[in-house]
């Protein structure tokens, strides 16, 4: 395959990540305030795909990827307590509201698209939100510049951004987002029904040894007194214990609700299971990366990917093809230790021929870079020409974006 002159690779020196002394990693679960209002950026720009290739044939220009949540107020009880005042979802961006087609100019339902998405992304989210009287949605969404516009009918870039992806996963990033998964999965919750979807774990590794805290937001209306709640913290604990320790390298030690303080009746109580409602705002772009972690040891970047148009926004589109990239490469090529891909696109270019397309890589001991390279750039070089195939996982939600 040719190599395009855009494409560069590299061999780092120095340690992996797993081979440090120190790792950080963190996962943001999906009850916590910054990765609702990604997930509402998100279900607005899809519920706008979905819309406008259903009615034009085509996906529209539109950015909604400025999203912030502010969090309401709660009285949470053993027993059951109640929201005071509702969690308030703000999103501003752009999107077509006006469109020819066929040689009829069509209004867009802009606003009742988002306000349907994001509804009904709660709804499947917070189990035990009252959607309708706990959270008010509201939105600025003007129309685009018509030059983005015009650089979205002939699709190519939209902005000058950066992507990066990385693989494989350290042991310590699998278990951190191992745990918030393990604790927000269905079979989980019906043997918990206390345990809440705003689920945050941090970890810690120095050396061999693993230390994990877990916030985990407790639903007050399943919680009689304090006896059941402090049973339940000790039947999750032993339970990620027996999970989490099977077939690691790591000693592992973990901690959950931190902050309580049983003796002076402080609990990590919440009426709905997230913070949202009471403690804490979150930001479009402040949390998890497309790895679905937060790991600053890693090289990343901090462009937000949810609620970017999927079709023409390099900001969202190198950011996953990076990811997806860095992964097949540290499958299907040997010796692959760890693997970064950097992407960086120019407005008005060839989606598929950013200004630069860069691997850096580190290999085990005893694999050559030279023998390696080309099978690394030719994986790069398909995926680069496959680009359109990332638009369709991300509207398939294929593709973990937060």
């Amino acid at each position: 395959m040719l190599i395009k002159n855009f494409i560069h690779t590299e061999e780092l020196d120095g340690k992996p990540v797993s081979s440090q002394e120190v790792e950080i990693v963190e996962r943001k679960g999906l009850g916590h305030p910054d990765t609702l209002i990604d997930g509402a950026c998100e279900s607005m720009s899809l519920a706008l795909c979905d819309y406008y290739e259903q009615n034009f044939g085509r996906i529209l220009h539109h950015n909604v990827d400025k999203g912030l949540l502010v969090g309401g107020e709660s009285a949470p009880k053993f027993g059951g307590g109640k929201v005071i005042r509702p969690i308030t979802i703000l999103v501003a961006g752009r999107a077509v509201s006006e469109y020819s087609h066929k040689g009829v100019k069509q209004a867009i339902p802009v606003g009742e698209i988002v306000d349907n998405a994001v509804r009904s992304f709660l709804k499947r989210t917070i189990r035990n939100l009252e959607i309708d009287r706990d959270v008010e949605i509201q939105f600025r969404i003007r129309n685009p510049s018509s030059d983005l516009s015009y650089l979205s009918e002939k699709g190519i870039a939209n902005d000058t951004s950066i992507g990066v992806g990385f693989a494989p996963f350290s042991e310590t990033e699998r278990i951190t987002l191992g745990i918030e998964q393990y604790l927000n999965r269905d079979e989980t919750k019906k043997i918990f029904p206390e345990i809440g979807e705003d689920i945050k774990v941090m970890a810690l590794r120095r050396g061999k040894d693993l230390d994990i805290t877990v916030a985990m937001a407790m639903v007050d209306k399943y919680i009689p007194d304090k006896s059941h709640y402090i049973s339940v913290i000790q039947q999750v604990h032993g339970r990620l214990l027996d999970v989490f320790s099977k077939d690691m390298s790591l000693n592992l030690s973990i901690k959950i609700n931190n902050a309580d303080d049983y003796e002076n009746n402080s609990f990590y109580l919440t009426v709905t299971g997230t913070s949202a409602e009471c403690g804490d705002d979150g930001n479009t772009g402040r949390g998890n990366r497309v790895t679905g972690l937060i790991s600053p040891m890693r090289m990343y970047s901090m462009e937000a990917t949810a609620g970017k148009n999927p079709t023409i926004h390099t900001g969202k589109i190198y950011n996953a093809l990076a990811q997806f990239a860095a992964e097949r490469i540290a499958k299907e090529v040997g010796g692959v230790q760890e693997v970064y891909v950097r992407l960086l696109s120019r407005i008005g270019t060839p989606i598929s021929e950013p200004t630069v397309a860069s691997v850096a890589l580190r290999l085990h001991k005893g694999y050559s870079f030279v023998n390696v390279k080309s099978d690394v750039e030719s994986i790069l070089s398909e995926e680069l020409a496959d680009v359109k195939k990332i638009t369709s996982l991300i509207r398939q939600r294929k593709i973990h974006l937060y």
